[in-house]
């Protein structure tokens, strides 16, 4: 009985095509390859040696021809699949970019070794007593560096070493014997001229540095010496400025232990404000005379 092909449902096989043609090309690369094989082996005219140089030869031929055909026949497939893992590991890294910056962040601080375990250092805005640090992060204890009390707030702040990629790490280890430490007191527009208080604020600041003088010099030489630049002191400044809006500025700086800053400066306010007091009663004295 003669066959109606115009029943047959071609519409399976369009939807496998490729896997149609992926069995019709192996099958034809192994019908070729065996008869290629055969008819080399039954030449009498090629010797032993060449025979299986040229046998050799064919598979390997074939093989690469049939990864070729098969790469053709699913490139579709392939590039969708491409695709898909383009985009999975996009995702992924987008996904873990921070994980991976702070893994970088760590091979950076292990190389350069800007700080270690117990120093005091500042990245960005923390700062503070570095007390641990692993691969994803560096954890501080919070100094009161801007307060200029210099002690610990009680706060921990955890940093994760991405931040070590895009800020300047300053290693203040130095500050936590000796510092430079100033501060300012501001009184407003008045009779009293405070150069005449400076030379006594100052002798009060020598006699107050005295049992630690010798031992500012060396330590302020060894860090001028480690770090290759000139600071400030040991011996103990004063300025005089006033503000855009009529104030008097009195800024002492000096160079003393840091256990002992805030107590020193505490009496050198006292000091100032005393001699001020004194200036501005004598200055009220005097006018009240006049009159």
């Amino acid at each position: 009985m003669p066959v109606d092909f115009s029943q047959l449902d071609f519409s399976i096989l369009m939807d496998h095509v490729e896997i149609v043609l992926t069995v019709a090309w192996i099958l034809l690369s192994y019908i070729v390859r065996r008869y290629t094989k055969r008819a080399i082996r039954l030449n009498q005219k090629i010797e032993h040696d060449k025979k299986r140089q040229r046998i050799n030869a064919v598979d390997n031929i074939f093989n690469l021809l049939l990864v070729v055909g098969l790469v053709l026949v699913w490139s579709s497939e392939l590039q969708n699949i491409a695709i898909s893992i383009a985009a999975f590991m996009v995702a992924l890294v987008i996904a873990t970019k921070e994980f991976i910056a702070c893994i970088v962040g760590a091979f950076y601080r292990a190389s350069t070794r800007p700080y270690q375990v117990g120093d005091w250092i500042r990245i960005a805005n923390y700062e503070g007593e570095v007390t641990d640090s692993d691969w994803l992060s560096t954890t501080l204890f919070e100094v009161d560096l801007k307060g200029g009390s210099y002690t610990y707030t009680g706060r921990t702040t955890v940093v994760p070493n991405s931040v070590l990629l895009l800020h300047t790490v300053q290693n203040l280890n130095y500050m936590r014997r000796y510092v430079t430490h100033t501060f300012s007191i501001s009184r407003g527009t008045d009779d009293v001229n405070l150069f005449s208080i400076k030379e006594h604020i100052l002798n009060n600041i020598r006699e107050y540095s005295e049992h630690f003088h010798d031992v500012a010099i060396r330590y302020n030489s060894l860090i001028e010496k480690r770090l290759d630049i000139k600071i400030s002191g040991p011996e103990p400044r004063v300025r005089i400025t006033t503000t855009a809006e009529g104030y008097n500025v009195f800024t002492v700086s000096l160079f003393c232990p840091t256990d002992e800053a805030v107590e020193i400066e505490q009496k050198v306010t006292e000091d100032f404000m005393r001699f001020w007091y004194e200036r501005r009663d004598l200055s009220i004295m005097k006018g009240e005379l006049n009159d």
